[in-house]
């Protein structure tokens, strides 16, 4: 695999399985994927292999979107068993979603690897900023909008996903609390709705990379590395319960601003790696 010698695998096995944990309890934790840690994990693994720099994001995402589907499964499961999932939203969600995924698959095997990084920044940014100062201007109601407006956010929650390798309970969880959705409550939608746009980018990566296999680290299928999913998955899916348990222990402004915190940690990240 690029001339690493094993004990240089053994040492990066290493940090991709303390990964996978801080990914399943931030999972159950947020109701996100874990893809906001993955992706930079994974993305110093494959530098240091020597996967080329210009499908190396790509790898990084469609790997991360494999991982999180046995994560977002067993998030999802943790929250529907505490009573704070609402099937009505996820079901309205998940086709526009799928879709919108779909057209950030066909995005990957064109677009260069800054265009992923800077998702991250935008996107990661602007929710983490929301959440931290819960300022007034971010509130658009008190109640969900039409079919028409929650099919567009929809879409663009599974496009946006699939450019930052994650599962969209970020976006979802802005969107939700913008609408006075309580955080508990968006956060067992946002884990509902992880479950579709893992698998759907999960296929999607796979196609897309295929033209791009020889660039590929060993045990690779498109911009999926099996290796780290193996490593990564088990792990991480043994954590999300606990990250669960955490969440709806602790109060509902902690839990944004903690939220908030990680993300913009995770948007200042990618922000330095687009000019270094």
């Amino acid at each position: 695999m690029f001339g690493v010698s094993p004990a240089e695998l053994i040492w990066l096995a290493a940090l991709i399985v303390a990964a996978g944990l801080v990914t399943g309890l931030l999972s159950g934790l947020f109701g996100v994927g874990g893809g906001a840690v993955i992706v930079p994990a994974l993305y110093e693994v494959f530098r240091i292999l020597g996967v080329p720099e210009d499908v190396r994001m790509q790898l990084c995402v469609g790997t991360s979107l494999a991982i999180i589907v046995p994560t977002t499964v067993r998030a999802f499961l943790a929250h529907r068993a505490k009573g704070t999932l609402p099937v009505s939203i996820v079901r309205i969600w998940a086709l526009p979603s799928a879709l919108g995924v779909a057209v950030g698959g066909v995005i990957a095997a064109f677009a260069p690897g800054w265009v992923f990084k800077l998702a991250f920044v935008v996107i990661a940014g602007a929710i983490g900023s929301k959440l931290v100062a819960r300022s007034g201007a971010w509130q658009l109601g008190d109640e969900l909008p039409g079919t028409p407006a929650m099919v567009a956010s929809g879409f663009f929650i599974g496009l946006a996903a699939s450019l930052m390798g994650v599962g969209g309970g970020a976006l979802s969880n802005l969107f939700l609390t913008s609408y006075g959705t309580p955080i508990h409550t968006a956060v067992g939608v946002s884990a509902g709705l992880g479950v579709v746009i893992s698998l759907a980018g999960t296929i999607g990566y796979v196609l897309a990379g295929l033209q791009y296999q020889d660039l590929m680290p060993s045990f690779s299928l498109g911009f999926v590395s099996f290796l780290a999913l193996v490593l990564f998955a088990p792990v991480s899916v043994l954590a999300a319960p606990y990250g669960a348990r955490l969440a709806h222990a602790l109060p509902k402004r902690t839990l944004e601003v903690a939220f908030g915190c990680f993300l913009l940690t995770v948007a200042l990240r990618f922000l330095v790696s687009l000019f270094i």
